[in-house]
């Protein structure tokens, strides 16, 4: 995927000489009025309302650092917490997230700035963005994996994942973070040219905008990334929704107020969080492949998607979800009451 957004800024870099030529044809642009309003944007940004996309990934990231460190604190400091399995895998979640806002803050912060990054510390920092993407989405699918055997198959649960098998099923969801986008790296490496990336920064929602101008090759891998997200999406649906109807005669869901049914929705609201920037990159694409609408409509869109619909979910996640865990939230608690109870109050003397 690294190497899929590199070649897309290849494009990007053409166009954006093509545009910069058009500037000494008046008539020409004329002529096409979207054309020269691209023209324009690609040439003299408008670097107000872009550095105000910078808000959202900075607050999504502050708000992630406020909580997820003491969750990892809590998880990781106490033995009896590390040892469970769904504990290491919402660890494993969080830290993929909080990487992927800080990396995503760093780039979005790189590409309105007059700081450049070089050809290699651009692609590093997007097969980092990639990875750390798709390492949380494939925890995801992992802790649905995990609830559902711990309530369908409580008795087999600690023989089919004890925390030596948690261990490695953690490391193996690294692994296949780092192979699905370098399948993608590979496929691109192969069909493009193997000239420099001419990359001035790294905006991923620039380049993620003017990926359906690429050739054929980009293209596949364009709607590869895109399936292949909404089928890990969509499993990790099912899987809740075969949860539901494998427990609906248990009684936990009578009351909608029941833990069990806050617990349920607030998973159901993070992955409606995930599902929306893929549904607004779907139909953006197809509005433009029908010319309906033009690349400048698109790269705000892009700017959206990219800003907002992708790094909300992972600010919130460790709020409706990681703060839910009686065992996390009684021991944050009891941290708090700790250094409250440790302030001496000032002797007097009488």
């Amino acid at each position: 995927m690294s190497y899929s957004l590199c070649a897309s800024a290849r494009i990007l870099h053409e166009n954006i000489s093509f545009y910069r030529e058009l500037r000494l044809n008046d008539s020409f642009s004329e002529d096409n009025p979207s054309l020269k309003s691209l023209q324009e944007w690609i040439v003299y940004p408008p670097y107000f309302k872009l550095k105000m996309f910078l808000i959202p990934p900075i607050i999504c990231l502050l708000a992630a650092i406020l909580v997820i460190p003491f969750i990892l604190f809590v998880i990781f400091s106490h033995v009896n917490i590390r040892q469970e399995t769904r504990y290491l895998l919402l660890g494993n979640a969080l830290v993929s997230d909080l990487m992927y806002l800080l990396l995503y803050t760093l780039s979005a912060v790189f590409s309105m700035s007059t700081f450049n990054l070089s050809k290699n510390g651009c692609v590093m920092l997007l097969f980092l963005l990639a990875m750390t993407y798709c390492g949380g989405l494939l925890t995801s699918a992992a802790m649905v994996l995990d609830t559902y055997l711990a309530i369908l198959w409580p008795l087999h649960y600690i023989s089919i994942l004890p925390y030596s098998r948690a261990k490695k099923l953690i490391l193996f969801l690294w692994i296949c973070s780092g192979i699905f986008p370098g399948i993608v790296f590979l496929i691109l490496h192969i069909t493009q040219d193997s000239g420099e990336c001419p990359v001035e920064n790294c905006s991923v929602p620039i380049i993620l905008a003017m990926t359906l101008q690429g050739n054929n090759a980009m293209k596949f891998c364009y709607i590869l990334s895109v399936s292949a997200l909404f089928i890990c999406l969509s499993l990790i649906l099912c899987g809740y929704m075969v949860l539901y109807f494998k427990t609906k005669q248990s009684g936990i869901w009578r009351s909608i107020f029941s833990r069990a049914s806050v617990t349920f929705l607030m998973h159901h609201i993070i992955l409606f969080f995930h599902f929306s920037p893929l549904l607004a990159v779907v139909v953006e694409s197809l509005l433009y492949v029908n010319a309906v609408i033009g690349p400048q409509t698109g790269i705000w869109v892009s700017m959206i998607v990219c800003n907002v619909l992708i790094t909300l979910p992972k600010a919130l996640l460790p709020y409706l979800c990681g703060l839910r865990y009686r065992e996390i939230s009684s021991s944050l608690k009891f941290c708090i009451k700790w250094k409250r109870s440790t302030v001496v109050a000032p002797t007097t003397f009488t």
